[in-house]
C-alpha cells in the first residue's frame, strides 16, 4: 500500500532553498517584518500551497507562551435533535472564521459516557469546553474549572455558580400555556424529560403556572416524563392515547424532539385533522408548513452560540466576563387561532 506521509516545513524549506527557520517566519506571516525578501516569500508561500501544506496545530501550540491547541469542545446529548444541531453549526460557523477547531461528542443523555467523552477531549488538550450536561450536579466540572474553562449550556445544575448560557422557560412557557389553556380547560398534558433535569423543571413549572393563570388546577396524571428522544415522546402520546381510548385535547412537549415522535404517531395513526391542540418548547421551520397548528416558544440559537463562544474565549483569554450566568428571553409563536371553538 501507498504510505501517506504530512508535508513537513522541513519539506518546504527544503524545496524552496531556504532554512527551517526562514520557512517557518514566512509560514507564521512574520518574513516581511523580519526583513525576509519578496522573492523568497513568494517562493515560500507558492511552494507550501502546491505541497498543500498544513501547519501541526499541536507544535504550535508548544510554541505559544500560552499553550493553547486553537481548539475547543462541545459536548451535547445527541446531534439528531434539532435544536443542538443548529446551536453546533452556529458555534462551528464561530469557531471556524476564528481560526478554531471545534469538537464535538454527544452523550445520548448517559452521565457516565458524558465523563468518558469529556475525559476524551481534556486528553486532547482543547482549550475549553461548552456542556449541555446529564449530571446531577456540578462537582465534576466545578473541580474540572480550576484547570480547564468550562460554560454550562442549555442546563444548569441546582444552585451552580458555574458559567452558564440558556434560555429563560418558565415565563415563556407559562405565557404560552395561559391562553391555549383558557380554551381547553377540561384536559392539558405535559410531556417532558427526565424530572432530575433543569430544562424539564423550569418548563414544567411555567407549564403549572399557565394553567394555574388560567384557572385551571393542574391533575397529577397529567404531567408524563419519559427522555428526550423523538422515540419517547411517539411512545408516550401512544400510552396516552391508548390510555383515554382518543387523542388528547391538548398537549404540550418540553421539546421539540418529543413533539416530533408525537407528530409520528398521530400521522401513522391518520389523527392530523383530530382536534388536538399543540404547543411546544422549541420551534422548527417546517411547523409553518403543517396543516395542524402548533404554538412554540423559539430558541435563537446563533445568539446562544455567541454567547456561548464569547464566553469560553474571555475564559480562555483570562478576562473576567461581565455576567458569567446569561439567561436570554424565549420567542413566542402563536400558529393557533384564537377562538379554538371553530376547529
Amino acid at each position: 500500500m501507498h504510505k501517506i506521509k504530512r508535508v513537513t516545513i522541513k519539506d518546504v524549506a527544503e524545496l524552496a532553498g531556504v532554512s527551517i527557520a526562514t520557512a517557518s517566519l514566512v509560514l507564521n506571516g512574520r518574513g516581511k517584518e523580519l526583513r525576509v525578501s519578496a522573492a523568497t516569500r513568494e517562493r515560500v508561500l507558492i511552494i507550501a500551497q502546491q505541497q498543500k501544506y498544513q501547519p501541526n496545530i499541536h507544535a504550535r501550540s508548544l510554541r505559544d507562551e500560552r499553550n493553547r491547541t486553537l481548539t475547543l469542545g462541545l459536548v451535547v446529548p445527541e446531534m439528531t435533535n434539532y435544536g443542538f444541531a443548529v446551536f453546533s453549526f452556529e458555534l462551528e460557523t464561530l469557531c471556524r472564521e476564528a481560526g478554531l477547531q471545534l469538537i464535538i461528542s454527544c452523550t445520548d443523555e448517559n452521565p457516565g459516557q458524558e465523563t468518558m467523552v469529556v475525559n476524551n477531549m481534556i486528553a486532547r488538550q482543547v482549550d475549553g469546553l461548552i456542556v449541555a450536561s446529564c449530571m446531577f450536579s456540578d462537582d465534576f466540572y466545578r473541580k474540572l474549572s480550576e484547570q480547564l474553562p468550562v460554560v454550562l449550556f442549555d442546563r444548569n445544575m441546582s444552585g451552580s455558580q458555574l458559567p452558564c448560557v440558556l434560555t429563560e422557560s418558565t415565563q415563556s412557557v407559562r405565557e404560552l400555556i395561559a391562553p391555549i389553556a383558557s380554551q381547553s380547560p377540561d384536559e392539558f398534558y405535559f410531556l417532558g424529560g427526565p424530572p432530575r433535569l433543569s430544562p424539564t423543571r423550569d418548563r414544567l413549572e411555567g407549564f403549572i403556572q399557565g394553567l394555574q393563570q388560567a384557572g385551571i388546577t393542574p391533575r397529577p396524571e397529567w404531567i408524563i416524563h419519559g427522555k428526550y428522544h423523538s422515540s419517547a415522546g411517539y411512545e408516550m402520546f401512544a400510552e396516552l392515547c391508548a390510555r383515554l381510548g382518543r387523542p388528547p385535547k391538548a398537549v404540550f412537549t418540553a421539546a421539540c424532539g418529543l413533539l416530533e415522535g408525537v407528530l409520528r404517531y398521530m400521522h401513522q395513526h391518520n389523527l392530523r385533522d383530530q382536534p388536538v391542540c399543540l404547543a411546544s418548547f422549541d420551534d422548527h421551520y417546517l411547523y409553518d408548513s403543517l396543516s395542524l397548528p402548533i404554538d412554540t416558544v423559539s430558541q435563537d440559537n446563533r445568539q446562544l452560540a455567541l454567547h456561548c463562544y464569547t464566553l469560553i474565549t474571555q475564559l480562555i483569554q483570562g478576562e473576567v466576563p461581565e455576567k458569567l450566568q446569561i439567561s436570554q428571553s424565549g420567542n413566542i409563536k402563536r400558529r393557533i387561532m384564537t377562538d379554538r371553538s371553530t376547529r
